[in-house]
């Protein structure tokens, strides 16, 4: 009744186009969701002075981080213009393995490791000369506009601290 008749070996080749048209958008949709999944805080994010809290002060006038995936783990990229007008530029690639790697630009770490705690969070440990300076917690929110940095350890100058950094993501 109105449809076409199919010799089996067409038919059986339009039942492989279909099943690997269909794997070929499984396999599309699984990378898509992998990367989307991967680190919620890739893209870049600004310091929200008026949430953040700095102890000792005072708090930068403003900072830019920049997160980029990178093999199996991320690059960091970021600049922070203190109170005094001086900038820094932080950077670092990393994996979540916990082993350490390099750290450029900053005057307290010369060294980070990195762990994932869960998909939204993430925790690592900051080195100078081998030794532990500071900790750090990386939070992003459920909606992926907030993220916030929680460091706790000393200052450039050897003084406790702890930085409640708020970030919006751009």
């Amino acid at each position: 009744m109105g449809g076409s008749i199919l010799s089996p070996s067409q038919e059986k080749r339009q039942q492989m186009r279909s099943h690997t048209r269909y794997l070929i958008l499984l396999a599309a949709l699984s990378m898509s969701v992998g990367l989307g999944a991967t680190d919620p805080a890739l893209g870049t994010w600004k310091l929200n002075p008026a949430k953040s809290k700095y102890s000792p002060g005072p708090i930068p006038k403003s900072a830019m981080i920049t997160y980029a995936a990178q093999g199996d783990g991320i690059k960091r990229s970021g600049q922070t213009v203190e109170a005094n007008g001086s900038t820094t530029n932080m950077e670092y690639t990393a994996n979540f393995d916990g082993k350490d790697y390099p750290v450029t630009g900053s005057p307290t770490a010369d060294a980070i490791s990195l762990k994932r705690v869960n998909a939204s969070t993430v925790e690592a440990t900051l080195r100078k000369d081998g030794k532990v300076v500071s900790t750090a917690r990386r939070v992003v929110s459920k909606e992926g506009k907030t993220m916030t940095l929680t460091i706790t350890g000393t200052t450039a100058d050897g003084k406790p601290m702890k930085n409640v950094a708020v970030y919006e993501k751009q």
